[in-house]
């Protein structure tokens, strides 16, 4: 084992060099600053934009779970689009997704018995409370990735394989998701750890996730029949499954015809656009709130008109209930970053 100051010098050694990309502002003074690294890919894959240090390796979380799904449709799981959504979301936890869930299940002779995620609460702020108020508690049901779970087990099923222990990382399904990930960000994992559901979770770059986003927005446009076709015309059609009602993922889908976006815990935003193109952003500190107004700066970067988005793009800073500032996007496009072509 290392020693303390060995593991802090080579934790230091390796802390990415991340820029100021979002601040929010009090009565004309910045009160807060959240750093991260962007990047935005063209209609050919090139990089159009950069900021911070697009190519050190992260953990894309929950927006990993596009391109899980994809492994499992060419595994052979077929479901109506809403429920082949469901399987891609990070969901709130509202009626509609846990029942969406147990749909899974029920169509291949599973239960909630079978599922192998973790417990929690729902995850929107307004299904959280209310179930609270019903006297609900933490369940695998209600925890937000549990469509995709479904799907897992679901897969499992289809194929012959067992389902107990299906995330194991050398199970058959997570060996086919290993190669669906590397073939569609053209990257091998640089690090493997588990997700906090419980999924192998493999770290990327930025323009890898961005290639993979960028071609699946591009076979749900095409509609060529292709597992990535399929996913990404589930998630444009029912984005309301792949985060819930007042989630400013579902949001950006409804406003912005043929993209495909999904958020990721730790700040974490991916979004593909038909023509191929896509950004990936990732803010250093996990806040939240910084993901969309540094995505969306980005896809101006694009050409994008993002007047439609412009609820999403900024926030009110409040005091006393009364707006006295703003979490806006800097104009990180304008800094230097780190070479897209060194190796981080």
């Amino acid at each position: 084992m290392l020693s303390p100051a060995l593991s802090a010098a080579r934790t230091a050694a390796i802390l990415a060099q991340h820029t100021p990309l979002v601040t929010a502002t009090r009565d004309g003074l910045v009160e807060s600053v959240h750093y991260g690294s962007a990047v935005a890919l063209d209609a050919n894959g090139a990089i159009a934009a950069a900021a911070g240090d697009p190519t050190a390796p992260f953990y894309p979380r929950s927006s990993l779970k596009p391109l899980q799904a994809v492994a499992m449709v060419r595994a052979g799981l077929e479901l109506p689009a809403d429920l082949l959504a469901l399987a891609a979301a990070s969901h709130s936890g509202a009626a509609q997704h846990r029942d969406g869930a147990l749909r899974i299940l029920e169509l291949h002779g599973l239960s909630v018995s079978d599922f192998e995620n973790s417990a929690d609460l729902p995850y929107g702020t307004a299904e959280r409370a209310e179930w609270l108020r019903n006297g609900g508690g933490a369940t695998q049901l209600t925890q937000n990735c549990s469509g995709k779970h479904a799907a897992m087990a679901a897969t499992c099923v289809i194929n012959g394989w067992p389902v107990e222990g299906y995330l194991h990382p050398d199970h058959p399904l997570q060996q086919l998701v290993a190669e669906t990930v590397t073939e569609l960000t053209d990257e091998e994992p640089l690090a493997l750890s588990t997700d906090g559901c419980g999924t192998p979770l493999f770290a990327l770059t930025l323009p890898g996730m961005a290639r993979a986003f960028g071609l699946i927005a591009r076979a749900a446009a095409d509609d060529d029949g292709t597992a990535a076709a399929a996913v990404g015309l589930a998630m444009q059609q029912h984005p309301e499954m792949v985060a819930g009602e007042s989630r400013d993922v579902t949001g950006l889908m409804r406003l912005l015809p043929g993209s495909v976006a999904k958020d990721g815990f730790e700040g974490v935003q991916l979004v593909g656009l038909a023509d191929r193109s896509a950004v990936a952003v990732k803010i250093s500190d996990g806040g939240d709130r910084a993901r969309m107004p540094a995505t969306v700066k980005l896809l101006e970067a694009l050409g994008i008109d993002t007047s439609s988005l412009s609820t999403i793009a900024t926030a009110p800073v409040l005091g006393g209930g009364q707006q006295v500032g703003l979490l806006q996007a800097t104009n990180f496009l304008n800094q230097p970053s780190v070479p897209v072509n060194e190796a981080p």
